[in-house]
């Protein structure tokens, strides 16, 4: 099945898988978001994201079985229902939707999130409060992007998260265990609609063992980078991602 992609696809797609689960490593989130739109530059939207949805879903399986007991469950179901009709409506849109106007949405998307990101960095934007009652708009916005682009919208949902508790490690369990859920369902709609081929599953496959890497190289990093100097590298890359995409 690599006879399907050529050598430097593999390993421009290898770096591009590493460096992602590096930036998750780091922040807990984040991998679509930096991995959809540059592999969008090697393959068509419509294998890439059913890829990063199948490769994101292997670490979710671990982090659920590792983390389950540290979920506060009040808010994920909360949070479960939105995310499912969010989910919904993602993937209606991406089925029907063809792979070049998709690249334009997504290479919009990302140069609006890049300009957010570097805006609330010069302005310094205090946290955000939010009641229970965000749960609904915040996590039906956040699964429907993610269904739609493969990613970017958890950020959503880690605000809203972020907001309502302080405790990390029920933090990060709480969305490992809501993400897991969600992959479920968004890669039962991508199996239904036909998008996981001989050849996207060969890429899957050949692309954990740089999933796992990296995320064990981000995991030691973690303590060593400021999140200021994280979140420019990453509003810089989502806006040269965006102009690519835009620019393809």
């Amino acid at each position: 099945m690599f006879e399907a992609f050529t050598a430097a696809q593999l390993g421009l797609a290898a770096g591009i898988i590493f460096g992602a689960y590096v930036v998750r490593g780091l922040s807990g989130f984040g991998a679509g978001l930096v991995s959809t739109p540059l592999l969008a530059l090697l393959f068509p939207i419509t294998m890439v994201v059913p890829t990063t949805a199948l490769i994101v879903f292997v670490l979710f399986v671990l982090l659920t079985l590792r983390d389950r007991h540290q979920v506060i469950w009040e808010e994920f179901w909360r949070l479960l229902w939105p995310t499912l009709a969010g989910v919904a409506g993602g993937l209606y849109l991406f089925t029907t939707l063809d792979n070049r106007l998709l690249q334009k949405m997504l290479g919009g998307f990302l140069l609006v999130y890049a300009a957010y990101m570097l805006v609330a960095r010069l302005i310094k934007s205090p946290q955000p409060m939010f009641s229970k009652r965000w749960a609904w708009p915040l996590g039906f916005a956040g699964a429907f992007i993610d269904a739609l682009f493969g990613g970017g919208g958890g950020t959503l949902v880690v605000i809203y998260m972020h907001a309502r508790t302080s405790d990390r490690k029920a933090f990060r369990a709480t969305l490992a265990v809501l993400w897991f859920i969600e992959m479920i369902a968004r890669i039962g709609g991508y199996l239904l609609a036909g998008f996981y081929t001989p050849p996207t599953l060969t890429l899957v496959a050949s692309m954990l063992p740089f999933m796992l890497l990296g995320t064990l190289v981000g995991e030691q990093l973690s303590n060593r980078v400021s999140q200021d100097t994280f979140n420019l590298i990453i509003a810089a890359m989502l806006l040269l991602s965006g102009v690519s995409l835009l620019m393809k």
